[in-house]
């Protein structure tokens, strides 16, 4: 390697270290919950371990049109007997839906069936529009076809409940997730019914007057005219800056998206960056561009994998006391957690 190439790498490296070093600047409505953050808990949740349910030893992959699949996916599902909720998750930018896989574990063994759509890669970028119709016809696959791959792949005793479907997504395939439950289709009528929404981290955009159609932020508490269930899960760090734009930049991201939701829970895991909940072993550029935090990503994968397992429990088997509890009692969870809700008093069963 010539000395300029040194060069450019210690210039780099300097760069990061520089960037990692700054002090955190926190937006202004995380500050008091960071004071607020204390370790009283007596007890574990379940909710942030590995569930009873045996899973499958490693995802199903179901190519383009096989079982007339729409889209390529992956399905991570229980494999004993049982009628399980179905959660339909989108990735985010640069990233694939495999990255995810260990997440989707930790959410199958508590009963749930993982459709993941691998909706576009690094060479083949759709408009945002495009995504969120794609994502609307593996939806609509869901009903009429996903009991056949199970039967076919794990047993004719594992089947999906239909009528418990909760849709998902993070960064972008979080804002294509809101989009979805509010019917911002084009070329695809959504006739499936969605049950449930949860955001990881969703990102609208580069910032205000850089978002990416279809616009669905209005900047105008409580606009969202959604009737189902609703949680967001943000990070501390996805708003600092580390190379170019945050990741999670402030006025695009989760304070946003819950701002705008009628009725929601919003969970920050404040010490954890954008990308964390991913695999150990996923990385590419977005590692590099997005802050990351101190702590091992396994915590973060079980943070956020809890929060999604208690919101889907109170919600499609009527057993909010895990949820519930960490409303109130955030320090309940593996990590720092900041949490408010509006809209709810006490525990609502729409099943």
């Amino acid at each position: 390697m010539g000395d300029l190439m040194w060069v450019k790498v210690l210039l780099i490296v300097g760069v990061l270290i520089i960037l990692n070093s700054q002090a955190q600047s926190f937006p202004t409505n995380l500050e008091s919950s960071i004071s607020n953050y204390n370790s009283i808990s007596k007890h574990n949740l379940n909710i942030f371990e590995l569930g009873d349910y045996k899973v499958t030893n490693s995802p199903i992959n179901v190519r383009k049109r096989r079982y007339s699949a729409p889209e390529p996916l992956i399905i991570v599902s229980p494999i004993q007997e049982g009628f399980y909720p179905v959660l339909l998750f989108l990735h985010g930018t640069l990233t694939s839906n495999e990255a995810y896989s260990e997440l989707f574990y930790h959410i199958a063994s508590h009963g749930y069936i993982v459709v993941a759509p691998q909706l576009f890669s690094k060479f083949n970028f759709p408009s945002q529009q495009a995504e969120i119709d794609m994502a609307a016809t593996v939806a609509n696959w869901i009903p009429s076809n996903l009991n056949k791959v199970l039967q076919d792949r794990i047993s004719q005793t594992v089947q999906a409940n239909f009528k418990k479907l909760a849709v998902s997504g993070h960064s972008r395939g979080g804002k294509s997730a809101f989009a979805l439950a509010l019917n911002y289709t084009k070329t695809t009528k959504l006739t499936t019914h969605i049950s449930a929404l949860i955001g990881l981290d969703p990102v609208a955009g580069k910032s205000k007057n850089q978002r990416f159609e279809p616009y669905i932020l209005t900047y105008e508490p409580n606009s969202f005219d959604i009737s189902i269930p609703v949680t967001i899960i943000g990070t501390g760090l996805g708003n600092i800056t580390r190379l170019f734009i945050p990741c999670a930049p402030n006025e695009v991201s989760h304070q946003q998206f819950y701002d705008e939701s009628k009725k929601a829970s919003h969970f920050i895991v404040l010490e954890y960056g954008h990308m964390e909940m991913l695999n150990d072993r996923f990385f590419d550029l977005s590692w590099i561009m997005c802050k990351t935090g101190d702590g091992p990503r396994s915590v973060m994968r079980r943070t956020v994998g809890g929060i999604m397992v208690g919101f889907l429990d109170a919600y499609f088997r009527g057993d909010g006391e895990e949820y519930f509890e960490l409303l109130d009692h955030p320090s309940l969870a593996p990590t720092s957690l900041f949490v408010e809700k509006k809209g709810y008093s006490g525990f609502v069963s729409n099943f």
